[in-house]
């Protein structure tokens, strides 16, 4: 099997995605100006096309800001890459030892927010692509590199594409785990509205999909907070007036690995103020991540059992709005989980509003798809590790005869969407090789 990354594409890839990467494309627009969400993924998304420019691509741009593209051959069929160019934002800048947006090589490490999720990934595709391409390899189907810009929060700027520019024929996303994700949960995220408070001023979380790693309470009850926190075993510090609970911070769709901080304060809380927003977290939720107390078991032999995660919580004079991420089994029914949910937030005076749904992806063990990259992967890595389905959320649910390929390793430690996030050059190499060899077994052979 032939090696196609050399020295130069290592060498060029590791300056490009430092470019990429300095660039803090987190999404603060609402979707309706333009550019639609922020400058900061309007100016990553133009370095994305310029990068693809460079190396041979013909781009194209959505004049209203909500996608690009870049292009290379012809012909009918065509091998989508799609990939997304937002990021989450950077956390808790203090346990950063260099800045998110501050890319640095350390220890053969190159970290930054976006060196797993999805910027490093992106990179690595790009570059294997001109690894193929400098080895003269001509192209029986035209391949495409799709760069969405709204992943991490409604996925706006992929619909648009899908509603106005050519599908591919089959493709991957970049965006998962190695070797493949051949199923993934639905998504489904959702609100929980209800009343205001004179005594709470809360605004916790910052992001739906990420399990929260902090909780900071300021309000008049520090001592009595304290004592609750203590006697139910909280990890907690106390400082400049706050009460700082602290959690572990993982992807939401793992969040049974992670500890949520929001419900640790809220249970503490809780014990102080009969907020139904408080109760309901406290009683419904408390440390459970798979939702057994609002809805029963969830879980089918496909693809496991349901996660469900407290992402913010907000309540204000006027209102209160409790925001849950969810993921649960692609066999299962969405609307008889409404009809649980909605129940047992009524009796908590609450009420449901959906925020955003992806249906579930499943493509075939057997497609020619899935065979031909688990073959590269196979024989690229000699790990015969089955294919798997994951609770995290993809664009390959956005098209059909699309998978999620790499380019996490099972070795590597997650770092998406958590402090000190990187890739080591090793990792970011070899998914370049993988990558490179997919591309010619789906575009060239």
């Amino acid at each position: 099997m032939t090696t196609w990354v050399k020295e130069n594409h290592q060498q060029e890839s590791i300056e490009a995605l430092k470019e990429l990467l300095s660039i803090a494309s987190v999404n603060d627009g609402d979707g309706t100006g333009n550019p639609p969400f922020g400058q900061g993924i309007q100016d990553a998304l133009e370095k994305a096309l310029e990068i693809s420019e460079s190396l041979g691509l013909k781009t194209f741009i959505d004049p209203e800001g909500n996608y690009g593209y870049a292009e290379y051959g012809e012909g009918e069929e065509m091998l989508g890459i799609l990939c997304h160019l937002d990021v989450v934002p950077g956390g808790n800048l203090a346990k950063w030892i260099s800045p998110p947006f501050d890319p640095e090589v350390r220890d053969d490490v190159i970290y930054g927010r976006g060196t797993q999720d999805d910027k490093g990934p992106t990179i690595a595709a790009l570059y294997a692509f001109k690894a193929v391409l400098d080895e003269g390899i001509s192209f029986n189907k035209r391949i495409r590199f799709i760069f969405g810009t709204d992943e991490e929060n409604l996925w706006r700027g992929i619909q648009k594409y899908s509603a106005q520019e050519e599908i591919p024929t089959m493709g991957f996303v970049p965006d998962g785990t190695f070797p493949l994700t051949y199923a993934e949960k639905g998504l489904w995220e959702i609100n929980l509205t209800g009343p205001g408070s004179d005594s709470l001023d809360l605004k916790l979380g910052e992001a739906s999909n990420v399990v929260p790693g902090e909780a900071i309470y300021d309000g008049d009850s520090i001592a009595d907070l304290a004592n609750e926190l203590t006697t139910l075993g909280v990890d907690f510090d106390e400082e400049d007036g706050k009460i700082i609970v602290k959690g572990k911070s993982v992807h939401s769709s793992v969040s049974g690995e992670g500890i949520n901080a929001i419900n640790k304060l809220v249970q503490g809380l809780s014990k102080l103020d009969s907020h139904p927003a408080l109760r309901f977290i406290a009683e419904k939720i408390g440390d459970e991540t798979n939702g057994l107390s609002v809805f029963g078991e969830v879980k089918d032999d496909v693809s496991g059992e349901m996660t469900v995660n407290t992402g913010k919580l907000e309540i204000t004079k006027e209102s209160s709005k409790i925001t849950l991420d969810i993921r649960f089994p692609v066999t299962y029914d969405k609307e008889e989980l409404i009809e649980k949910l909605t129940k047992v937030a009524a009796d908590y005076g609450l009420t449901y509003k959906e925020f955003d749904f992806i249906p579930s992806l499943y493509v075939k063990k057997d497609s020619d798809l899935v065979k031909t990259l688990m073959k590269v992967y196979q024989e690229k890595t000699g790990d015969h590790t089955e294919p798997f389905v994951s609770g995290g959320a993809t664009y390959a649910r956005q098209m059909p005869n699309m998978v999620a390929f790499g380019a996490h390793f099972p070795h590597a430690k997650s770092l998406a969407h958590q402090e000190n996030e990187g890739l080591a050059l090793s990792d970011l190499y070899q998914a370049m090789e993988i990558y490179a060899e997919a591309i010619y077994q789906l575009a060239c052979k």
